[in-house]
């Protein structure tokens, strides 16, 4: 496969929730149609939130199928068609990653741009990491590989403390992520408590979302 494949926003959406499902529900990979369609479309660590049908899905698995991004490999008696990610860490791929960096590039890909601080509470599901810094280490790895960065570091938004990551596998980014001038006109101000809180409270929400969600996986893989 071509390291440098280039996936829409939406191909990179199921190319993660692929790769997603893979690590955390491993019993339930691959997924069906049905399935992936759910994944897709999940509350919970996504963003943005997409409504997305099975047909349009579907046309999506054909054209990373014939990019040789996804395959069809359907288990022994299953009556419907089942797809896995052959994008990295496969036989037909060059592209590589330790656990670690598939967490984090694959939250990326699911949620946008995120600091060391958010990845590593959202990556936590997929694999450890001591501290935010081990996390921004690991994203300086990937923005400066030799054959081509899987990352970007974005301006500091004012009233942050971390800069956020985009990943670069749907190409180029958008001038406005990667414009200096907010940065470089606006005034460096501390968060304020209401911000904090704010983040706070959007982290335990995400947290107890990811609490159900294996719950409720866990539920499944109980059921006879």
């Amino acid at each position: 496969m071509n390291l440098r494949i280039v996936l829409s926003p939406t191909e990179a959406r199921v190319v993660g929730c692929l790769i997603e499902k893979q690590v955390t529900t491993p019993d339930q990979y691959p997924l069906s149609l049905n399935a992936l369609t759910n994944a897709c479309n999940q509350k919970s660590n996504r963003d943005p939130l997409l409504a997305l049908g099975e047909p349009e899905v579907q046309q999506l698995v054909d054209g990373l199928v014939r990019k040789h991004v996804v395959m069809e490999r359907s288990g022994f008696g299953s009556r419907v068609p089942k797809y896995q990610h052959c994008y990295c860490n496969t036989e037909f791929s060059a592209l590589k990653f330790t656990p670690q960096e598939l967490a984090i590039v694959c939250e990326l890909m699911l949620r946008g741009p995120q600091t060391p601080g958010e990845l590593r509470t959202r990556a936590a599901r997929m694999a450890g990491f001591a501290d935010s810094a081990e996390v921004e280490r690991i994203l300086e790895s990937l923005a400066g590989r030799a054959e081509g960065a899987i990352v970007q570091r974005l301006p500091r938004q004012p009233g942050r403390r971390e800069s956020r990551y985009a990943h670069l596998l749907s190409g180029e980014l958008a001038p406005e992520l990667v414009s200096t001038s907010t940065e470089r006109d606006a005034p460096r101000l501390p968060p304020t408590d209401d911000s904090r809180l704010a983040r706070l409270e959007t982290d335990v929400h995400a947290l107890r979302a990811e609490i159900a969600e294996l719950r409720s996986a866990f539920a499944a893989m109980r059921t006879p």
